[in-house]
């Protein structure tokens, strides 16, 4: 194992920053969907209703096969991987965004509707940073979740350690198989490691104190 780091350190260390670089850049565009999904539908039961029954279904669909069908119009490579991971990590930041966005206690908004601020802006000032910590969770959660349908986007050619895990299951009992099966294991879960810590820091510095549990 040891001569297997050595070796391949390089190729470790570069394809642990495209598959942190992959599920960071995926985990912003699904949190801005997300939210915009969510400001948009929090308002009205139905729709609440609906985007709750979406975000609960698309969890079901086996991230594999998705990956399969979208090689078909869009090819190898990072496309598919990007568009994979981002779905994925929008499904429980559009839950937390709704519950969060529809949990804030209504004589808030009504006061701050009272001091002449307009819909946009009490959306902007007051609802978001009230429900920003349970957003937060979302994102946490999606953060962990698509650390791992990163490394299966790896099927379509994609970026990141999910090479090392595919390449190792296909030769399993050759060679280097199992080091580079447990290499790709272990630095998935390193990366999910710093990453919740990272957003752990973010939310102590852009959650308001008053708010804060």
């Amino acid at each position: 194992m040891w001569e297997f780091l050595v070796d391949r350190i390089d190729q470790i260390l570069f394809s642990s920053y495209q598959h942190f670089s992959l599920v960071v850049q995926s985990l912003i565009l699904a949190t801005v969907i997300a939210v915009g999904i969510a400001a948009l539908v929090y308002r009205s039961k139905s729709l609440t209703g609906l985007a709750n029954g979406f975000s609960a279904v698309g969890l079901t669909i086996p991230s594999f096969a998705l990956i399969g069908i979208l090689i078909a119009p869009f090819g190898f490579g990072v496309a598919p991987a990007v568009m994979v991971v981002t779905f994925f990590a929008a499904l429980p930041i559009l839950r937390n965004a709704v519950v969060g966005l529809t949990g804030i206690d209504r004589s808030l908004v009504e006061s701050a509707r009272g001091i002449g601020m307009g819909r946009f802006s009490t959306l902007l000032r007051v609802e978001l940073p009230l429900a920003w910590p349970v957003i937060l969770t979302g994102i946490r959660v999606s953060a962990q979740m698509v650390m791992g349908v990163a490394a299966i986007t790896a099927y379509s050619l994609g970026p990141g350690l999910g090479g090392f895990i595919f390449s190792g299951l296909s030769r399993l009992g050759g060679a280097n198989s199992l080091n580079s099966v447990v290499v790709g294991v272990v630095a998935v879960v390193i990366l999910a490691i710093i990453l919740d810590l990272l957003l752990l820091g973010l939310g102590r510095l852009t959650t308001p104190r008053g708010i804060r549990v």
